[in-house]
This record gives C-alpha cells, sequence and structure tokens, in this order.
C-alpha cells in the first residue's frame, strides 16, 4: 500500500511540479504512511478478530463480513492508483508542453523531441504499475466473482505470477525514476544554445547542466517553485 500511495504521490507532485504550484512533501508522507497503517489495521482487524479462524469460514455471509472488507481495503486503492495516475500525466502533459514553449514562444523538433521523451517516461511509470499489480487485481476480481467455483488453476497461476511481478516493482521503479541521462540533457543544452538565448546564459557551464525543473530551468523563464520527490527538480 506504501508502494501504491507512493505511485499515487509522484504523479500529484508531477502536476504540481509542471503546473508551478508548490507541493505538499508533508501530506505525502503523511499518505503514503499513515493511511497504509489504518487500512491494513482495519482490514486485518476484521478479519482476525475476535478469533483468527477466518481461514475456516463456510457460509458467504461469514465470507462477506469478515474477509471481504480486506480485500476491499486492498485493491480499492490499487484500483484508485491505476485510475487516477493516468488522468495525472495526461493533464500534466499539458502542462509539460507549456513549460518547453513558455520561454521561446515556439514548438519545433527540438522541444517536440523532449516532450516525446517524458511522455514516454510517464507511459512506462504506468504500464510498470500495472505489469506488476495488474495480476493481484485479476485475482481479487475471481476469487469474488467465482467464489463456489473457483478455477483453482488459474488462481494459483495468478499466485505464482504475484510473487514474481510484486517485488519487482522496486527494480523497475529503480529504472524508470531514474534521473535523466545523457540523451536527455543533451535536448536541454540543445535548445538552450538556440540563437534567442541571451549572452549571459552562453557563458554558463553547460557541463555542469543538471535535472533543476521538470523541463524548464529558471533562465527559460518558468521556474519551478519546488523540488519534487525523487530528490530532484526534475523527472
Amino acid at each position: 500500500m506504501v508502494t501504491w500511495i507512493w505511485t499515487l504521490c509522484y504523479a500529484i507532485d508531477m502536476k504540481l511540479l509542471l503546473g508551478e504550484r508548490p507541493g505538499r512533501p508533508l501530506w505525502y508522507h503523511t499518505a503514503a504512511w499513515i493511511c497504509p497503517a489504518v487500512l491494513t489495521g482495519f482490514g486485518l482487524g476484521i478479519l482476525y478478530l475476535p478469533d483468527a479462524n477466518c481461514h475456516e469460514a463456510t457460509t458467504l455471509s461469514t465470507a462477506i463480513l469478515r474477509i471481504l472488507p480486506n480485500y476491499c481495503v486492498t485493491y480499492i486503492l490499487l484500483a484508485l492508483v491505476m485510475i487516477v495516475n493516468p488522468m495525472l500525466y495526461v493533464a500534466s502533459t499539458r502542462d509539460l508542453e507549456t513549460a518547453v514553449t513558455c520561454r521561446l514562444s515556439q514548438m519545433t523538433g527540438r522541444e517536440r523531441k523532449l516532450v516525446k521523451t517524458i511522455k514516454l517516461k510517464f507511459a512506462l511509470i504506468n504500464i510498470v504499475y500495472y505489469l506488476c499489480w495488474l495480476p493481484n487485481l485479476i485475482n481479487g476480481v475471481l476469487l469474488w466473482s467465482l467464489w463456489f467455483k473457483l478455477p483453482v488453476k488459474i488462481i494459483i497461476t495468478l499466485w505464482y505470477i504475484m510473487a514474481v511481478t510484486n517485488p519487482l516493482q522496486a527494480f523497475f521503479n529503480a529504472l524508470v525514476y531514474q534521473r535523466w541521462g545523457r540523451r536527455e540533457r543533451f535536448c536541454v543544452w540543445c535548445i538552450r544554445l538556440l540563437p534567442c538565448a541571451t549572452v549571459d546564459q552562453s557563458k554558463e557551464n553547460f557541463s555542469e547542466l543538471n535535472e533543476v525543473s521538470p523541463l524548464v530551468t529558471p533562465q527559460y523563464g518558468c521556474c519551478t517553485p519546488h523540488t519534487s520527490i525523487n530528490g530532484s527538480s526534475s523527472l
């Protein structure tokens, strides 16, 4: 749950950052740690109190009253992030195009390439999330829609898939949330070398160009108001 909420918080932070609005790091930490603790405590409390024999439930009413709430607090949050994150990234892309063109008042091949790169990164973040957690959602739907006639082989296969894909979230996060490489920095460097750049800008040390905004540095005229939650001010 913590992983899911942090994924959502990153999307929210990118929307705020590209919209030139301040981030809410305290809110992110509060939501990412307190909400999972409350939801987990609520779900497991109903599941195991006053006794821990929930696995012996034989009636549908007992399953609905004791087991279903635990699934709901888990899978509703999982599905919510799957729905909200793509919407936030689509909205962020619109702000992204504005941020790229606000300094130069144009959209040339260089700007389009930069926007395309960030769109790809947004897409990969969503694909990784779906890849790692969609089997869990399918498992929950099958369990409750086919409660009295479970496809055992399919369910067990899903469990094996979940055992592989769920831990891979951390590995994939290290790939999709990484800092910009040389290619992306070169795109920004090319834009800053356009003829309309000022003399002072041309004298800057471009070799020290780092991630100081999602796409635009203060020299572009669109200063981002905060540092993103991945440790830099950019994607």
